[in-house]
C-alpha cells in the first residue's frame, strides 16, 4: 500500500463509540474532508492514511484509513503495536479524538525501504524491483558498465564491455571551399579541411579518412605535396598526389589528381582534438590548389575503442 500524508489534516472527533473490531468509524458531521488534508485514497484498499484515536491517552490507537465515503471511514485496525495489526484494537468512545500523525511504523517502513548500512561496498546502489520493492545492486568489477537487464530481480546488471575494437565515435566536417597555393610559400592550410573530435578514451586509437581533388596546370612541372596533421604535427606528410610534365614546354593543360588519406592516430589524450589538411605549391610558375570545383568535400575522425 502506499502510504500519504498530509501537512494540513485537521484533527476531529469521533461521531460514536466503536468496539474493538468493527473496520468503520464516522467521525463528526462535515469533518472528514478536513481531516485528510487534502488527501484521496485511490479505490481499491490500494493507499493508507495513518490517525490515532485518542492520542496520548492510554487508550490510544494507531489504525490506517484506507477508504473514505463522506464522514465515514474504512479502517484497518490495531497498527503499530497499539492492538493486533489489522484484526482488533482498543473500545473508544464518542467524542474521543481523531487526528492524522506519524508513528514508529512510518519510521520503521521508510528505513527499511532506504536502509544506508545495507550499502556495503563502495559503488553499492538501490534500484526497485517492484512498486515500493527497493534493494541493493551490488557493484561490478573494474570496467564494467550498468545495462537495463529484465531478466535482473532488480531490472540492471553489470557487464563486461567487450574488448573487441569498434567505432565509438564518428565526427565529420564537409566543406565546398575551394584553396590555392602560392609556389614556393610552403604549407597552407586547406580551407575549411579540418576535424576535431574528443576521444573518449586515451587508449583509444583514431581513424582519419579524406579525399579530395587536388588541380594542377602551368609550364613548368607540377609538383605539389599534401600532408595531414594533429594539431600542429605532421603524422603523415610529403605525399605527392600529383605531379606532371607539360609536354613541348608550353602551357599544360589543367591536370586533375585526387589524394586520399586513411590514418590510424594513436592520439593518447581525452582532450579535444583537431586533424586538418595542408597543400605545398612546389614551383612558382604552377598553378596548383584543392578542390577547385568548390565540391564537397570531407574529413572524417573516427574513434576506434580499444
Amino acid at each position: 500500500m502506499t502510504r500519504k500524508y498530509s501537512s494540513i489534516s485537521v484533527e476531529t472527533t469521533l461521531a460514536s463509540s466503536i468496539n474493538t473490531t468493527v473496520t468503520t468509524l464516522t467521525v463528526a458531521t462535515g469533518t472528514a474532508t478536513a481531516l485528510m488534508g487534502g488527501v484521496t485514497l485511490a479505490a481499491g484498499n490500494v493507499d493508507i492514511f495513518t490517525v490515532a484515536i485518542d492520542p496520548d491517552t492510554v487508550n490510544e490507537e494507531i489504525v490506517y484509513v484506507t477508504q473514505v465515503s463522506g464522514d465515514t471511514l474504512t479502517i484497518s485496525r490495531g497498527q503499530a503495536g497499539t492492538g493486533t495489526a489489522g484484526v482488533s484494537g482498543i473500545a473508544h468512545t464518542a467524542g474521543a479524538t481523531i487526528k492524522h500523525v506519524l508513528t514508529s511504523s512510518d519510521l520503521i517502513y521508510f528505513n527499511t525501504a532506504i536502509q544506508p548500512d545495507t550499502l556495503t561496498a563502495k559503488g553499492d546502489i538501490y534500484a526497485a524491483s517492484a512498486a515500493g520493492a527497493v534493494g541493493r545492486v551490488a557493484v561490478g568489477t573494474n570496467g564494467q558498465v550498468l545495462t537495463a537487464d529484465s531478466s535482473q530481480t532488480r531490472g540492471l546488471a553489470w557487464t563486461t564491455v567487450s574488448s573487441t575494437p569498434r567505432i565509438g565515435q564518428v565526427v565529420t566536417t564537409t566543406t565546398t571551399n575551394t584553396t590555392a597555393a602560392t609556389g614556393g610559400a610552403g604549407y597552407v592550410d586547406v580551407s575549411g579541411l579540418s576535424v576535431t573530435i574528443t576521444p573518449t578514451s586515451a587508449s583509444s586509437k583514431i581513424l582519419v579518412v579524406t579525399s579530395l581533388i587536388i588541380l594542377g596546370s602551368g609550364t613548368q612541372y607540377q609538383t605539389g605535396l599534401v600532408q595531414l596533421l594533429r594539431g600542429a604535427t605532421t603524422i603523415s606528410g610529403g605525399e605527392t598526389p600529383g605531379a606532371y610534365y607539360p609536354s613541348g614546354g608550353g602551357v599544360n593543360t589543367a591536370n586533375y589528381s585526387r589524394y586520399s588519406v586513411q590514418y590510424v592516430d594513436s592520439p593518447a589524450t581525452t582532450s579535444a582534438t583537431t586533424y586538418k589538411v595542408q597543400i605545398n605549391n612546389v614551383f612558382s610558375t604552377t598553378n596548383w590548389g584543392a578542390n577547385p570545383n568548390a565540391t564537397n568535400i570531407q574529413i572524417s575522425a573516427m574513434e576506434i575503442l580499444v
